[in-house]
């Protein structure tokens, strides 16, 4: 394939309430996954799994630090190489609205022209998912259609009520589309993932014409409105979540403790790439007792977990348990703490002694730096 066939936009501009106070400072999709992850690392696999040379992505100001942290020059992801190309633009709401969105007009047509691809892809940030960007390039030309999106069928409890359920036709064309909040949905719908593939000259074309009509807007946002019954609809069929709040991401994060699940996603033949640290192995203690968890570099385990998923550089100490827990990296958990069905953000201390517990449907949030010196009980 010409390495130039297909450029890529990522866009993290949205921002869910739901999710704070992970993300009070980072964007959705720097947040931690499966103890070593990021959710942007699925994104980005896909598109260097797909060849794709030329990458585009959008984050909101004062949300950027994690993402340069985490990305760096993007050697893991083979983004430093001389043929590759990827850019990072800071999304400032006050100025787009002062040039009344002409920037961000310059900035991606401009990038779309350089790119020299036949092809781009766009593809949002909530939907977690380790999809084929080639094979999707390769039905979209074999179908010839204006656009093609990819939608995956789910239950209406994987839905967000600003997401779009497709209505499909015959040849998997799109009859009609609806926000979640103003449809009557059955128990299993097809959910579009807003990831979509259209030629890159028509995505000029758009960009230009909200440009010339003076329209505030984003890319993804003109792709949804673009979808009519000339695009094709193609189902991906792969492990999918979709992350707007808490509870959905908890849920996402738990699910890599189900073998299926946790192959599905990971262990396609799809490889997912993240950044390297270079620790040394998690420490198993005498005293540790391990059951059904998942576990980064640099731990030390003395304690007992179970049903948990614990991030880089964390201890825990003789004599804490845990219990359906997700630990960002470099937490300490004491002796004799408790922590169950809960959420701690990086840097945390939880003093000896000290009970944190929520539920599996509403899981205890704990701030990043925090020192916890007394019980937190419920959400």
């Amino acid at each position: 394939m010409r390495t130039n066939k297909m450029c890529a936009l990522v866009g993290n501009l949205h921002r869910y309430d739901g999710l704070l106070p992970l993300t009070e400072r980072r964007p959705l999709s720097t947040l931690p996954f499966d103890s070593k992850y990021r959710l942007l690392d699925f994104n980005l696999s896909s598109i260097v799994n797909a060849n794709i040379k030329s990458l585009f992505m959008v984050f909101n100001e004062g949300e950027t630090q994690s993402v340069f942290d985490h990305i760096g020059g993007g050697k893991e992801w083979g983004l430093d190489g001389i043929q590759n190309r990827f850019f990072i633009q800071i999304y400032q709401d006050f100025i787009r609205r002062e040039d009344n969105n002409s920037s961000y007009y310059d900035l991606v047509i401009d990038y779309l022209k350089k790119s020299k691809s036949e092809y781009a892809v766009y593809m949002g940030s909530k939907i977690l998912v380790n999809i084929d960007l080639r094979g999707l390039l390769h039905i979209h030309q074999a179908h010839g259609n204006d656009m093609t999106v990819v939608y995956k069928r789910v239950s209406k409890e994987q839905t967000y009520k600003e997401d779009i359920l497709l209505t499909l036709g015959a040849d998997n064309l799109i009859e009609e589309t609806n926000l979640v909040k103003d449809t009557e949905m059955g128990e299993i719908v097809n959910l579009c993932t807003d990831i979509f593939i259209i030629k890159t000259e028509k995505l000029i074309e758009i960009l230009k014409q909200k440009q010339a009509d003076g329209i505030l807007g984003n890319v993804e946002g003109f792709l949804r409105e673009r979808i009519n019954e000339t695009t094709y609809a193609y189902e991906y069929t792969g492990y999918l979540n979709n992350i707007y709040d808490i509870p959905s991401y908890y849920r996402a994060n738990m699910d890599m403790l189900d073998t299926q699940k946790f192959n599905s996603l990971l262990y396609s033949s799809q490889k997912v790439y993240t950044k390297m640290k270079n620790e040394v192995p998690t420490y198993y203690s005498e005293t540790s007792v391990v059951n059904n968890s998942q576990f980064a570099t640099g731990c030390m385990i003395e304690g007992k977990v179970e049903s948990s998923l614990i991030g880089r550089g964390t201890t825990i100490n003789e004599g804490a348990e845990l219990q359906g827990a997700l630990i960002f990296p470099s937490n300490i958990i004491k002796s004799n703490a408790v922590v169950r069905y809960a959420i701690l953000d990086k840097n945390v201390v939880v003093e000896e002694g000290v009970r944190i517990e929520g539920t599996p449907e509403n899981p205890v949030v704990v701030r990043k730096g925090s020192t916890v010196t007394a019980d937190i009980i419920g959400g």
